[in-house]
C-alpha cells in the first residue's frame, strides 16, 4: 500500500487536480446509493465494491461498469490503493470495520448510526484524530436543501428563541433484526437537531417510552423527550407500525414557527408568522393567570429550495474535507452526540420512562461533561 499523507497539511497541487480513490463496503440497502453517487461525482474514482456476498457485490458492480469486487476488507486494503472507504454495513459491524480502515490510513464515511455504542464511537473518533484522518457520519438529511435552509433560518435567529421541537417519523416499515425503532429511525431526527440547533444536540437527560405490541422482542413504537436550553422541549415520535408515512418536524420559536414536511416536494418548508404574542404577556404569574392570551396572526411563506440529491452533497463534502483538512459538518463528534442520546434512551426504557442522564453532555452552566452514568 502507498504511504499515508496527513490530510491536515496543505495538499499538493497535483493531489488537488486528481480524483480521490474510494471503495464501498456493503452492497445491501444503502451501499448502492453511495456507489451510484460516488461513480457520478467528479471528485471520486470508485475502484471497488466489497461485500461478503460476492454475488450481490457483482450485481451492484455490473450496474456501475463492472468494477472489481472483493469479499473482505482486508483483501480490499491489500489489493487497492484507496484514499477512503464508504461503509454501509449493519451498525454492529461499524466499529471493527471503521477501525481497520482508519488503522490502514484511510478516511472513512460511515452510515448512521456512527456505531452500536458510545464506547465504540469514542474509540473510532480517537483513532481518526490520532491519525489525522476524516471520520464522517453519513447523516444524509443534513445535506438536503431543506435542512440546510432550516439551519440557516434557526441560527440566523429568524424564529426567535426556540420554544419547542416536535418531530414525527412514522411508516409501515420493516422490523429490523438487530435494533429497535429508536436506533433505526431516531438517528435521522437527532442528527438534524444537532445540525440545526445553535450549540448542537446537548440534552442533559432524556426520557423514552416504547411499545412492542407485535411481540417482536424490540420496541416498534417509541417516544423520546428531552429539554433544550431555556426550558424548551423536544419530542421525537418514531413508529414502524403506522399505515401512513410521515416525515415532519416543527420548530416553534418566539417569533416564527418552521414546519418541515419532507414528503411534500412542492412545499417542504413553511414559515409561519403566527403564534402566542409573548411580548404582550404580563410579567408576574398572577397577572398571567388573570390575563387573556394574545395571539399573533401573520403571514406564511415557503422558501424556494433547489432540488438536488443529498448524497451527492455528502460525497462532495467528504472530498472537500480530505483535500482541505477541515472536519466534516457531520463528523465523528456529531455522531457521538447522537449515540449518547440513543444510549440514554435505551437506559430510560429499562427504567419505565424515567429520565436517564446523557453521557458526555455538558451540565447546564458548568461546562463540565458528565461521563459517569449511574
Amino acid at each position: 500500500m502507498r504511504s499515508f499523507t496527513n490530510p491536515f497539511t496543505a495538499p499538493a497541487p497535483r493531489q488537488a487536480a486528481q480524483k480521490l480513490r474510494i471503495a464501498v463496503v456493503g452492497a445491501g440497502y444503502w451501499g448502492p446509493n453511495l456507489a451510484r453517487n460516488l461513480q457520478a461525482s467528479p471528485e471520486w474514482d470508485l475502484v471497488a465494491i466489497c461485500d461478503l456476498d460476492l454475488e450481490k457485490a457483482r450485481r451492484l458492480a455490473a450496474t456501475l461498469g463492472d468494477i472489481p469486487v472483493v469479499e473482505s476488507l482486508d483483501e480490499l486494503l491489500d489489493t487497492f490503493d484507496v484514499d477512503a472507504v464508504a461503509i454501509a454495513t449493519p451498525a454492529r459491524t461499524h466499529h471493527g470495520t471503521v477501525m481497520t480502515a482508519l488503522r490502514a490510513g484511510k478516511h472513512v464515511l460511515v452510515e448512521k448510526p456512527l456505531a452500536d455504542s458510545r464506547a465504540h464511537g469514542l474509540e473510532m473518533v480517537a483513532e481518526a484524530e490520532a491519525n489525522g484522518l476524516i471520520l464522517m457520519a453519513d447523516h444524509t438529511y443534513c445535506y438536503t436543501p431543506a435542512v440546510l435552509k432550516m439551519q440557516e433560518l434557526v441560527q440566523a435567529g429568524s424564529l426567535g428563541e426556540i420554544l419547542f421541537v416536535d418531530s414525527t417519523r412514522i411508516n409501515l416499515g420493516l422490523v429490523q433484526p438487530d435494533v429497535d425503532v429508536f436506533w433505526d429511525l431516531a438517528p435521522h431526527d437527532l442528527a438534524i437537531l444537532d445540525f440545526v440547533l445553535p450549540g448542537g444536540l446537548n440534552p442533559v437527560e432524556v426520557s423514552a417510552f416504547g411499545a412492542d405490541p407485535l411481540g417482536t422482542g424490540r420496541d416498534c413504537v417509541g417516544h423520546l423527550n428531552f429539554r433544550l436550553p431555556n426550558d424548551a422541549t423536544a419530542h421525537v415520535h418514531v413508529n414502524w407500525l403506522s399505515p401512513t408515512k410521515i416525515r415532519q418536524m416543527v420548530i416553534g420559536g418566539s417569533q416564527r414557527t418552521l414546519v418541515w414536511d419532507d414528503l411534500n416536494p412542492q412545499q417542504r418548508l413553511s414559515v409561519y408568522d403566527r403564534g402566542v404574542n409573548l411580548d404582550r404577556q404580563p410579567q408576574s404569574a398572577g397577572e398571567r393567570a388573570a390575563s387573556a392570551v394574545s395571539y399573533r396572526l401573520g403571514d406564511t411563506w415557503s422558501p424556494a429550495l433547489p432540488e438536488r440529491e443529498a448524497l451527492s452533497q455528502v460525497v462532495e463534502e467528504l472530498a472537500l474535507c480530505i483535500r482541505s483538512g477541515r472536519q466534516a459538518r457531520t463528523g465523528g463528534e456529531s455522531g457521538l452526540r447522537v449515540l449518547s442520546v440513543l444510549e440514554a434512551a435505551t437506559r430510560s426504557l429499562t427504567l419505565d420512562g424515567h429520565p436517564s442522564k446523557v453521557a458526555g453532555a455538558a451540565m447546564a452552566g458548568s461546562g463540565v461533561e458528565m461521563e459517569e452514568v449511574l
